[in-house]
This record gives C-alpha cells, structure tokens and sequence, in this order.
C-alpha cells in the first residue's frame, strides 16, 4: 500500500513539474518538428527531392540549431493550429498571417515577409469598383485562414457581404474555380495570385484588400519563447545576410515578368505545336539528364517550337543554335528538329558541368541557362564582379544582378571577356523559368488525368458486368 502511494506521489509530482523549454526539448531529442502547408508557396516534394520557400529556411534553421528537420505538411490551414497547441509540431512555417483570433493560441515571430491581399476575378466577367458591389455574387475561400477573419472585418462595415469556406481546397484551386467560372471571387495573398496567373492568364485582381500583410512563423503560446528568439535571431540575420533575398528570387523571381498574351499563347502552342516534338525533347532528356520539360522551355523561348526559325543574326532551330555551335558539336543541318533539340540539349548539359561545383540547384540551372544564351565566360566576368562587390557569386540573385553591368563600360573594361548585353540573360533565364513551370503544372494535369481515367476504367468495367 506504502509503495503504492508513493507510485501515485511520483507520478503526480512528475504531471505537476513544468516540461523543459521548448528549444531544450529539440536539441535534447536531435529534431525539429515543423508543421507546414503543402503548397508552392510553403512546400512541396518534387522529383528531386523536398522544396519550396518554407522549407529552405526551416531546413537553414534546423541546421543552425545542429538538429535534424522533420516536416509535417497538411492540406489545410485549419489543420496548423491543433497541432502547435497539442506539442505535436514545436513550429509552423506555412506562411501565416498575423491575426487577432491567432494571436490567442500563438505567438507570432519576426515578419520576414509581407503581400498583398487581393480579392481574384475573371476577366470578362465584371471587375467591382468598390465593396458595394460585391453583395450578390459568389465568393470562396479556404476555412481556417486569414482570409476568413479579413471578409469578417470587412462586412462589420458593409454587412450584405457573404461568402462560402472550403476546408477541402486550396488558394490555387480556388482560383482554378474562379477561372472556370464556377465562383465569382476568391481570395488570394500576392505570391499565389502571381503564380497562378501564369497558368490562367485570365485571372485578374479585382480589389486590393490588404496591403503588406506581415507573414511569420509560429509557435505554440505558452512555452516557446526560447525557440522564438532563436528563430528571431536566424531570421534577422537571414534577413541581413542576403539568405532570405535568394529564397524569395529562386521561388518567386520568375513570376515578376507578366505577358498576358503571350501566356495564352504559350498554352495554345503546347496544344498544337508541341506535339510534334514532344517525344524528341523526352529523349533528349533522358539521353542527356536533363528535364524534358526545361529544354521544351529553352526551345519555346528560342524559335516557338518553330523547327525553320532563323534569326538576323545566323542563329536557326528550334534551340536556335549558332554555327558555332553546331560545329562544336558536330550537327550537319541546324533546322533538323531532331539534330537541333539533341544538340540544344548536348550544349546545355555542357554549360551545367561548366558551372562551378559549389553553386547548387536551382540557381547552377539558371546559371547554365544564362551561359546557354550569352556564353559561360561571360558567367565568368560576372562572377569576378560580384567576387569585387562583396557578393555571392554562387547565388543566382547576384548574378542576375550583375550580368547587365557587363554593358557598362567601366565594368566590362576591367574583365577578360568585355561586352556583352548582360540584361538579355536575366530575361531570358526568367522567360524559361516561367515557361518551366507552366510546363510543368501542364504535364502535371496531364498524368492526373489519365490516373483518374486508370482508376474509372476498372469500376465501368465491373458495372457493365453486373448489368449482363
């Protein structure tokens, strides 16, 4: 009975005792736990690996701290809050809002980042002069998120407002309704909006709700402080050091530049252009290592997938080749489709070994790219530059940066190679990158499509025999 009762004395004792802090139970177990979206803008698991805005800094984090990265990505906002509360995550990286009604189970740390807020519409289907207008017509948006506490403040002022919550549905497929016209509105913070607009080129901002939004990691609200004011103090020097800069140009750079029409077009060429070459830009890929879908994009930024294009300055091809080019690697005719895709794709895999071995992904596939369209020396000149200015010439930011002051004199005058348009690769590197990933989210589309076709097939066939 005796030891029974200082069994329940120990174990009451040890319920009572204040756990450790919340930093000392992560470097105590090794590990970082992180809940986060799965979102382009947040996270997301590509063919090489794990990627996206949130991940890079948590996994920077992590590795400051000495302790190994865990992410746990959910569907919905609405599920981030339980699992900060309950300890399952020590932290959110998700690209959270700072609101009152969060504020009251979190705390919030450093705004490394803000966006606007915009209400999304169709063009062509009538864009609102003001709030007034909006009583009437449908709007949409995730259940959980800042969104909802935002159409909650505005309808104290205009109360005829309404709109509907999804819990099953993200900001992209919201917007994919407002494309297809199955909802009037939606909301959307601008690092979406900028994305998703290149792949429904008719999405349009109707309303600016917000203005500078801050965005920050959080925390569970009782016990976190320690691990705050290490986050804090990462973010900050991220901040000053250049780190979060290159996070923000490697995800969001290419989503700057905005072509309307030629977005559109691009999309009608994939239709009925790109089939003739498809299955060769495929194996070339494949021969070379290359995705097929980024030497699609170089050829598209080159010819338009135009296998006759020839340039005023003697370039032709779907790759646009120089004879230079063509002789280094040994290709008799430039306007044969298939000599010039396997020869695009021979070059670029050159100038990708040619990058210098500490710069990493993405930013030695831009680099290549760049040295794809104006030659690597002058990649080279660019990196002594920025080497001169301080920089980090394995980052593609700087270099983007410093490749248009190789057409200033008192720059080009001072490096081996001299002149060179420097602008006209950043450009040209942007135009691809948003190509890339319109490709991308295409093909992506494409293998849905046919999985659901796979999945629906057997259920008809097993109907059909039930009716015989």
């Amino acid at each position: 009975m005796r030891l029974l009762i200082i069994i329940s004395l120990a174990t009451l004792i040890g319920t009572c005792s204040s756990p450790p802090p919340i930093l000392d139970q992560v470097l105590d177990t090794g590990m970082l736990r992180v809940v986060t979206r799965d979102s382009p803008t947040a996270y997301t698991i590509s063919p090489s690996g794990p990627s996206g805005p949130e991940f890079d800094l948590a996994q920077a984090f992590a590795d400051e701290l000495g302790v190994t990265l865990f992410i746990e990505p959910v569907a919905s906002i609405s599920e981030i809050l339980p699992k900060i509360v309950s300890g399952e995550a020590h932290m959110a990286a998700a690209g959270l809002s700072i609101t009152d009604s969060r504020r009251e189970y979190l705390n919030f740390g450093y705004p490394y980042e803000t966006v606007d807020v915009h209400l999304i519409y169709k063009l062509g289907t009538g864009k609102p002069r003001s709030l007034d207008d909006l009583p009437g017509r449908s709007i949409e948006v995730m259940a959980g998120s800042s969104h909802v506490d935002l159409l909650s403040s505005i309808q104290d002022k205009h109360p005829t407002i309404s709109w509907s919550e999804n819990a099953d549905i993200e900001v992209a497929e919201l917007m994919t309704k407002v494309a297809m016209g199955e909802i009037d509105f939606t909301v959307a913070d601008s690092p979406d909006f900028n994305i998703q607009r290149h792949f429904y080129p008719d999405l349009r901002i109707a309303l600016d709700l917000v203005i500078g939004d801050p965005i920050a990691w959080a925390f569970r609200k009782e016990t976190a402080d320690t691990l705050l004011s290490r986050a804090d103090a990462f973010l900050i020097q991220a901040n000053r050091s250049g780190f979060l800069a290159q996070v923000h140009e490697r995800y969001y750079g290419y989503t700057k530049k905005f072509d309307y029409v030629g977005t559109r077009t691009f999309i009608r060429h994939f239709e009925n252009r790109l089939p003739r070459y498809r299955a060769m830009f495929e194996d070339a890929g494949d021969e070379w290592g290359v995705d097929w879908r980024l030497l699609a994009a170089i050829g598209y930024q080159e010819s338009h997938w135009r296998s006759q294009a020839v340039s005023p300055t003697g370039v032709r091809g779907i790759m646009m080749l120089t004879r230079a080019t063509a002789d280094f690697l040994g290709l008799k005719d430039r306007l044969d489709p298939e000599s010039s895709i396997f020869g695009g794709a021979r070059y670029f895999a050159r100038q990708t070994e040619r990058i210098a071995d500490t710069v990493t992904e993405p930013d030695r596939t831009w680099m290549a790219l760049a040295a794809y369209n104006v030659g690597f020396n002058h990649i080279k000149d660019a990196r002594t530059i920025i080497e001169w200015q301080g920089g980090n010439p394995d980052a593609w930011l700087d270099m983007g940066e410093t490749l248009p002051l190789l057409s200033q004199r008192k720059w080009y005058s001072r490096v081996p190679y001299g002149y060179a348009r420097g602008w006209e690769p950043v450009i040209y590197v942007n135009n691809i990158r948003a190509y890339y990933n319109i490709l991308k989210w295409l093909t992506e589309k494409e293998e849905a499509q046919v999985q659901q076709t796979e999945q629906e097939a057997p259920q008809l066939a097993s109907g059909s025999e039930e009716v015989l």
